[in-house]
């Protein structure tokens, strides 16, 4: 059995060019442009076309600026070619660099889908040290009790080389902090970023091992585990803070954590909660151990969204912000809600419900929200092929504006991953499909 995490990987991979006659594709954007209000004035530029091969292939994730203005990213297919990975292609971590006029991509690392891992489906943050972190979906050369993988996935750390790089293609050597085991001890799986609190411990989430139930993956599967990384004598030790039951408290999480002032953590699960369709969750700080909440618990057609994939966002007041996938009653969609602090609880409001046909799916990726509290994110498969939008605050609701509508052809499609935005309104993401070469491109949108 598959899981719902690889199967959307599997799916989106699968060419929208031979499956649709030029004629029908035509006909469906035209609809699809109708139903939607008109973009704003931006100008969209595709960056870099993946080809597959060493740059890599689909990324699956958004991308991280550093203060310099470069992007580092990961691309989840490409990169070194072996029977162990998925595609049979391990995936990369790349930087792209503004150059002169023009944007240079760079492989920074290429998995061998072996110890090393394979097939990144999360982006990269930078730690406390400035140099990256990340995790793997597959590899690690374990055995994986959940599922027929290529392994159950890795936590690594990526530096550049301490010499002088002599060529225009400098790697970048990787550290494995934690090879991911399954079953009932240990994560599997992992395909959300991770974070970091004040005392440079690292925390993030697995989609499967842990707890092993019925409940769970719709159904005879692994419930996913909250992880730490604690360093310790130049290594790191792993503990679980938390192992979903499949109950109440959720399963299967897809999406990172976000941390507050006080060290609580923040995110979301996939699956089930007291309506079936996902959670979100607080983990708080608790003796010697940490006390799990549910904040809020999506339900099946009831108005207010289903399957949270993405990763949970602060503003300055402390409200957080979050996306689904899918549900939002009518047409299913998905869409972006707010969770308010009020009376020792928290008040859960859906802020907008995407609107489409019953075959398109919504955000599954990051929101951000720059200085005026405006939020941007992308929708995978809306209008077709999906687009960048933007929420912006207004007399106590919001203002819906779609920025970019992606269109088959050599521009990108099927966004999976979110946006990073430049201290000049510029916003930069990634498409998991089309380009030139069918496996997705890097973008920048300019007001």
């Amino acid at each position: 059995m598959t899981s719902a995490k690889h199967n959307r990987i599997w799916i989106f991979r699968t060419s929208l060019r031979e499956a649709i006659e030029p004629l029908v594709l035509a006909i469906v954007l035209a609809l699809a442009v109708a139903a939607f209000p008109p973009a704003q004035a931006q100008t969209y530029t595709v960056l870099h076309t993946f080809t597959g091969g060493a740059d890599g292939g689909t990324p699956a994730a958004g991308l991280t600026m550093d203060a310099a203005g470069n992007l580092y990213g990961t691309a989840y297919f490409g990169g070194l070619s072996a029977d162990n990975c998925y595609n049979s292609r391990c995936g990369v971590v790349f930087e792209i660099q503004h150059e002169r006029q023009s944007w240079v991509l760079k492989p920074l690392y290429a998995f061998t889908g072996d110890s090393d891992g394979g097939n990144p489906d999360a982006g990269v943050v930078f730690g406390p040290d400035g140099t990256l972190y990340g995790t793997t979906f597959a590899g690690g050369g374990v055995s994986c009790p959940s599922e027929a993988y290529y392994g159950c996935g890795i936590v690594f750390n990526l530096r550049p080389s301490p010499a002088a790089c002599k060529s225009a293609l400098c790697p970048w050597s990787e550290t494995v902090l934690h090879r991911f085991a399954g079953g009932a001890n240990d994560g599997a799986l992992s395909g959300a970023e991770v974070a970091f609190d004040q005392a440079g411990n690292l925390y993030g989430t697995a989609y499967e091992g842990g707890y092993y139930s019925t409940e769970c993956v719709f159904g005879d599967e692994w419930c996913g585990v909250v992880f730490e990384l604690t360093p310790s004598n130049g290594g790191w030790i792993e503990s679980l803070p938390h192992i979903f039951s499949g109950g109440t408290d959720g399963s299967n999480p897809n999406a990172g954590l976000v941390l507050d002032a006080a060290g609580n953590l923040y995110g979301t699960t996939y699956s089930n909660g007291s309506g079936g369709q996902g959670t979100v969750f607080e983990l708080s700080p608790s003796g010697s151990g940490w006390e799990e909440n549910t904040l809020h618990s999506f339900a099946y057609d009831g108005g207010g969204g289903e399957h949270p994939e993405a990763n949970l966002i602060f503003d300055p007041a402390g409200n957080l912000y979050g996306s689904t996938a899918f549900g939002s009653g009518g047409t299913r969609n998905g869409g972006v809600f707010e969770l308010t602090p009020a009376y020792g609880g928290w008040t859960y409001t859906q802020i907008y419900g995407f609107l489409g046909s019953s075959e398109e799916q919504g955000p599954r990726a990051n929101l951000v929200m720059d200085s005026a509290g405006n939020l941007y994110g992308t929708a995978y498969s809306i209008g077709t092929y999906g687009l960048v939008f933007k929420l912006t605050p207004s007399n106590g609701g919001w203002v819906y504006t779609v920025l970019h509508q992606f269109a088959y052809g050599e521009g990108g499609n099927l966004p999976l991953g979110g946006v990073a935005l430049d201290a000049n309104g510029n916003l930069y993401g990634t498409t998991s499909s089309g380009g030139a070469y069918g496996y997705g491109t890097l973008w920048e949108i300019t007001p």
